[in-house]
C-alpha cells in the first residue's frame, strides 16, 4: 500500500511570472483581494470618526453612577448631618434672611408659617398688650422684636416640645400708623403728645423738631426724659439729654430713640439773654 502525503494546493496563490519587461508580476487571488479590500475600509472608516465631518455622531461613554468627591448633593450633606430627605432636595433655611430692622409695635399684622407644617401662612396681629397669640405656644410677647429676633425665640420654644426641627417664617404685612405717643411739656413752639411714626426710627431731635423747635428761653442743654420702668411696677428712668448739640453740631450718637410713653420735659434758662 502507498501512502501519499497530502501536499498544499499554491496553484490558487500568487506566482510571480516574467512579464515582457523581465519583471516580477503577483498573480494574486480574488478572495484575497477581497480581504485585503474589506480590511482597508475598516481601517479608513475608524480613523473618520475623530474627523470634523463626523463630529455629529454620538460618541459611546461608559456610564457611572458615582459623582467626583467635590460634587457632593444638598441631600447628601443632609443625609450625612443625620437629617431626613423625603424630596430629593433640602430647602434653604430662610430664616437668616428674615427683617432684622423693623421692630414691630402694637396694630401690626404679620405672617406666621412653620415651614414643616408645610402650610399657607396665618396672620396675626400684635395685641395691645404687646403679644402673639401663636400656634401651640399661647401668648407671647412681640413688641419691641425684629422679625428675626421673634422667629428665633420662637424657634427655641417650639424645639423644647412639639419639633424636632422648626423652621419659624414671620414677615409684616401692615405696620400699624402710629406706635404709641411721647408727650412734650415746657419750652417749645408746640407743646404736647406726638404719635411715634411706624416706619422711621424717632427720636428726641426729631420730636423737638415736630413739637415747632425751642423758644427762645429754652435750656437746649438739659432736656429731661422720663421713661416708665419696664416691666410694670420697676422704678421709672430720667436722663438728661443735650439736643443744642445734637442739632448745631450733628452728634446724633446721643441722640435717643423715644419709646411710647416717654415725657419730655423742656426747661427755661435761668438767665435770659
Amino acid at each position: 500500500m502507498n501512502f501519499r502525503l497530502h501536499q498544499p494546493n499554491f496553484s490558487t496563490l500568487a506566482v510571480q511570472k516574467p512579464n515582457t519587461h523581465g519583471r516580477a508580476v503577483a498573480k494574486a487571488h480574488p478572495g484575497l483581494l477581497l480581504l485585503a479590500t474589506l480590511c482597508l475600509l475598516f481601517e479608513t472608516s475608524c480613523s473618520s470618526v475623530s474627523d470634523p465631518l463626523f463630529s455629529d455622531f454620538p460618541v459611546l461613554q461608559p456610564a457611572t453612577n458615582f459623582l467626583p468627591a467635590n460634587m457632593t448633593t444638598n441631600a447628601d450633606r443632609s443625609i450625612s448631618q443625620g437629617g431626613t430627605n423625603t424630596t430629593g432636595f433640602v430647602s434653604t433655611n430662610s430664616m437668616d434672611a428674615l427683617d432684622d430692622k423693623y421692630r414691630l409695635a402694637i396694630g401690626d399684622r404679620i405672617s406666621f408659617r412653620i415651614e414643616e407644617d408645610k402650610e399657607d401662612p396665618r396672620p396675626l396681629i400684635v395685641t395691645d398688650s404687646g403679644d402673639l397669640e401663636v400656634p401651640y405656644i399661647g401668648r407671647y410677647p412681640a413688641a419691641g422684636k425684629t422679625c428675626k429676633e421673634l422667629a428665633q425665640a420662637l424657634k427655641v420654644e417650639l424645639e423644647k416640645q412639639y419639633y424636632y426641627r422648626a423652621t419659624v417664617i414671620i414677615a409684616v404685612d401692615s405696620m400699624t400708623k402710629s406706635r404709641g405717643k411721647v408727650y412734650l411739656v415746657g419750652a417749645v413752639r408746640l407743646p404736647g403728645p406726638q404719635d411715634i411714626p411706624s416706619d422711621e426710627v424717632f427720636t428726641l431731635s426729631k420730636a423737638v423738631l415736630r413739637a415747632g423747635g425751642f423758644t427762645d428761653y429754652a435750656d437746649k442743654r438739659n432736656v429731661k426724659v422720663t421713661r416708665q420702668g419696664s416691666p410694670a411696677g420697676m422704678e421709672d428712668q430720667t436722663f438728661i439729654v443735650n439736643v443744642g448739640e445734637i442739632l448745631e453740631k450733628g452728634k446724633i450718637e446721643s441722640d435717643p430713640t423715644l419709646q411710647a410713653g416717654d415725657l419730655i420735659y423742656i426747661p427755661e434758662r435761668m438767665i435770659r439773654f
